[in-house]
């Protein structure tokens, strides 16, 4: 299994982040990931989809929208023109999750739904046809730099039993690191959000040793 570091904007320097996104590409990341935040589902604001679609022309990554935005549903289509390449909504952040998915879909996206620590893997029994991701977070949403929740490695392991053999990411938002990358690797990720541990340093060259000490704890 191929494992994918994304980079999480969120912990790089907001005040050059064109060339943050060129270099985390150069350094070897396979996405890019962008946590969107509203101050009402998550205590926190971040980006919209001008700074998003702003994003873009900095690298060919493929941009790995996270929204963490209450209601999700009007803003889809604004994330998707922006040159979001996937979109992952909570499920909790609408009433129709089955619907949001299927929007995304119909854009031509990558559709993820999202779990929070204290989310239930079950909900995604119903929704599978309609998912391209599964974003389990091992940290509450709303803020980088939080502790990873080491419980939720089990949980890993059960979407990894709900999903099967199916064409779905399981990917990992939260605390990691070289610490647990090979742990989440073998419960069943195969995405990883780093943001603290690429960004770290402040260089590019910082970025290209942070991502590679995270493939050689795989």
């Amino acid at each position: 299994m191929t494992v994918k570091i994304a980079p999480s904007v969120l912990s790089s320097d907001f005040s050059r982040l064109g060339e943050e996104l060129a270099a985390v590409e150069r350094a070897g990341g396979d996405w890019v990931h962008i946590d969107i935040m509203d101050g009402h589902f998550v205590p926190n604001i971040t980006f919209g989809p001008a700074v998003v679609k702003a994003m873009r022309p900095h690298t060919k990554l493929p941009f790995d929208v996270h929204l963490m935005i209450e209601p999700a549903d009007p803003f889809i289509a604004a994330f998707a023109d922006a040159g979001a390449d996937v979109i992952s909504v909570h499920k909790e952040g609408g009433p129709h999750i089955h619907r949001s998915l299927q929007v995304i879909r119909s854009l031509g996206k990558k559709a993820g739904v999202v779990l929070n620590p204290g989310t239930d893997v079950g909900c995604l029994e119903y929704m599978l046809d309609e998912i391209d991701l599964v974003l389990v977070m091992t940290v509450n949403p709303g803020f980088g730099g939080q502790a990873f929740i080491p419980a939720v490695i089990e949980k890993v392991k059960k979407v990894k039993a709900l999903t099967g053999d199916r064409p779905i990411h399981i990917e990992i938002d939260g605390g990691v690191s070289t610490a647990n990358a090979g742990l989440l690797a073998r419960a069943g990720a195969d995405v990883l959000v780093a943001g603290t541990s690429v960004f770290k340093g402040g260089t590019e060259a910082d970025y290209r040793r942070n991502i590679q000490a995270l493939r050689d704890s795989l």
